[in-house]
């Protein structure tokens, strides 16, 4: 696992964002023993934070946040992509692929939103992971999480800023954190003796749903959140058409 932090907005020069961006990754250092790195984009008030532990490509390669080699998107990420080596190759065949950098998952991310945009490459990818993704051309910021919700992550509004997290541990050392307990959450954690998703124990801080991205851009106060996978879909694809193979294709 690694730890992702973010924020967009509020005031501050680069120096400032940085540190806060550092502090916020440092508080779930646990998560990524291996490496550490932050990004800003101080024009547009975004900061991006990373904690790495090292599993595929352990070469400075692999350093997080990342950017794209056509240098447009700038990515924080969690998780592994399973089929990272196969989008590799499409990329190649197709005539898409960048100049290699190493052999990282995150790399072909990147390259695969690059060519086939974000909803496309979030339906190509398999694995479990969470990120945030900054879009240097629109000046949007997107998240996203897998498919079943394996990787964690909130995010929501302190004041004037908008942040994100792996844990909520990162978002409390944000300078304009509020952290105001949110009573109806309270209530469900007494009734359930767990917080559903999409609430969280503070009030304003959200849990991004499983198979879900959400984009904001920068200046807004409102973004938009899209469904790339949908459980139920998929059931009722399944119904309509089941599968005709043998039990050894179905494990293959």
């Amino acid at each position: 696992m690694c730890g992702i932090v973010g924020f967009i907005g509020g005031g501050g020069s680069a120096e400032h964002r940085g540190a806060t961006a550092g502090r916020m990754a440092d508080a779930i250092a646990r998560r990524g023993p291996d490496d550490s790195g932050i990004w800003v984009d101080a024009d547009a008030g975004l900061s991006f934070g990373h904690r790495r532990l090292s599993i595929v490509d352990l070469s400075p390669a692999g350093h997080q946040p990342m950017v794209s080699s056509c240098g447009r998107w700038v990515i924080t990420f969690n998780g592994e992509i399973y089929n990272h080596a196969e989008l590799r190759a499409e990329l190649d065949g197709a005539g898409m692929a960048p100049e290699w950098r190493g052999h990282c998952d995150t790399e072909v991310l990147l390259a695969a939103i690059a060519a086939w945009g974000i909803r496309q490459a979030l339906q190509r990818c398999v694995g479990m992971f969470a990120f945030g993704l900054w879009d240097k051309r629109e000046r949007t910021l997107t998240l996203a999480r897998d498919r079943l919700g394996e990787k964690p992550l909130y995010f929501g509004w302190a004041g004037k800023t908008f942040l994100f997290a792996s844990e909520l541990a990162a978002l409390q050392k944000h300078p304009d954190w509020q952290g105001q307990i949110d009573r109806d959450a309270l209530c469900l954690f007494l009734r359930f003796n767990y917080i559903p998703a999409p609430h969280t124990i503070y009030r304003g801080i959200r849990k991004l749903l499983p198979g879900t991205y959400f984009e904001l851009r920068a200046g807004d106060r409102t973004g938009t959140a899209q469904i790339y996978w949908d459980s139920s879909e998929v059931a009722a694809r399944g119904a309509r058409e089941p599968f005709q193979g043998s039990p050894d294709e179905a494990v293959e």
